[in-house]
């Protein structure tokens, strides 16, 4: 197994209320909605189990499961750490989004990156990094997508 890394970074301003688009970012049966790929995140209080479909890597096909902790700063940060007590997951997230009034509207920084552990040798790296990075900058514009619309933006 090798771990290979995608980040995904970005910043947008929103004419949506800080509140609205926290509303948005903290409800996990809109964000499967919203998100490309998610199944369906399961909560235990601060435990947040992330389940995606199959997404093609190179020659492997994987169907991430992966429990974060999130911190809810509410209304201006939220933080995404891997769960240490899940040594068996393959895949992860840490990263953290960011919010603060812009004029009546909000600004969103996004600082994500994914890992996934994969049965793919080392000299891979840049090729599979490559799909990864495609995959995660796609599934970024079709949330932002998504979610522009269901503020009505």
């Amino acid at each position: 197994m090798n771990r290979f890394r995608a980040r995904n970074q970005s910043e947008a301003t929103l004419r949506s209320s800080p509140d609205k688009v926290w509303d948005v970012l903290t409800d996990p049966v809109l964000l499967t909605k919203l998100t490309p790929y998610l199944k369906h995140i399961e909560v235990d209080g601060k435990h947040w189990t992330w389940n995606l479909t199959h997404i093609p890597v190179m020659s492997a096909t994987v169907a991430p499961t992966f429990t974060e902790v999130m911190t809810f700063d509410e209304p201006t940060r939220i933080t995404f750490t891997h769960d240490p007590e899940r040594p068996d997951e393959r895949t992860g997230v840490d990263g953290e989004y960011l919010l603060r009034p812009e004029g009546t509207g909000t600004h969103v920084s996004i600082d994500l990156e994914i890992w996934c552990d994969l049965p793919l040798p080392r000299l891979s790296r840049i090729p599979v990094e490559t799909v990864m990075h495609g995959v995660v900058a796609a599934m970024g514009r079709r949330f932002a997508h998504n979610m522009l619309r269901h503020l009505g933006e």
